[in-house]
């Protein structure tokens, strides 16, 4: 179970960061939330992995941490309301200048010389 957890929040951060590296704005976006997805994760991860489990200390030998659970959850609509916002910010922006592509200070360099 620990090797599956660990090979999805790896596959999520890569795909995040991937994603993230891309020069348009809808794919900045998704590589943020997929980021955001890898946090959520591996802070619900870092409460213990046990099936069945109550989130609360009833038997000291098996329970799961509640206080990722609650971190998990705040992570989560907070990222819902940032995700709303980007993404009318970068609507904004294409209705704007009619193109989504993010601008790079080292690419329009080049592109003058």
């Amino acid at each position: 179970m620990e090797f599956l957890v660990a090979s999805a929040i790896g596959i999520l951060t890569a795909s995040g960061l991937y994603l993230v590296l891309r020069l348009r704005t809808f794919p900045v976006i998704m590589g943020t939330s997929l980021l955001t997805y890898a946090v959520n994760v591996f802070l619900f991860a870092s409460g213990r992995l046990t099936v069945g489990a109550p989130p609360i200390l009833t038997d000291a030998a098996r329970y799961t941490d509640p206080l990722p659970q609650a971190l998990v959850l705040t992570a989560i609509v907070i990222s819902f309301g940032m995700t709303a916002v980007v993404v009318m910010i970068a609507l904004g922006a294409y209705l704007g200048g009619n193109d989504d592509h993010v601008d790079d200070p080292s690419t329009e360099a080049e592109e003058r010389t």
